[in-house]
């Protein structure tokens, strides 16, 4: 089992920055990926974020590109999320996920592609 923490939610101008964290620990060496998804209440947790963990590849929903940047250290088992040019619509609780059973590129933008969830962390962008 590997076991999630994130940090650095909190509250934010619109057009700010912000930056999460997701510390793994456990058994970090079954991770396949890593990924950030977010859900606001009444509505379905969405896909944000997601990277691969050894080969590194990245992908990113399309409400995001160009603002957020995900990326990890491999030696802090660690995923980034930073975050640029909020928008308040940016506003939920962000979920780092990972996923330890071994996915594909497909599974990566999918709930069901990840298996251990970490408590969330809120983000909230002022108009």
């Amino acid at each position: 089992q590997v076991q999630l923490v994130e940090s650095g939610g909190g509250l934010v101008q619109a057009g700010g920055s912000l930056r999460l964290s997701c510390a793994a620990s456990g058994r970090t060496f079954s991770m396949y990926a890593m990924g950030w998804f977010r859900q606001t209440p009444g509505k379905d947790r969405e896909f944000v974020a997601a990277v691969s963990w050894r080969g590194g590849a990245t992908y990113y929903s399309d409400s995001v590109k160009g603002r957020f940047t995900i990326s990890r250290d491999y030696a802090k088992n660690t995923v980034y999320l930073q975050m640029n040019s909020l928008k308040y619509e940016d506003t939920a609780v962000y979920y780092c996920a990972v996923d330890t059973i071994g996915g594909t590129s497909s599974s990566r933008r999918y709930l069901p592609g990840y298996d251990c969830w970490g408590q969330g962390t809120q983000v909230t962008v002022s108009s």
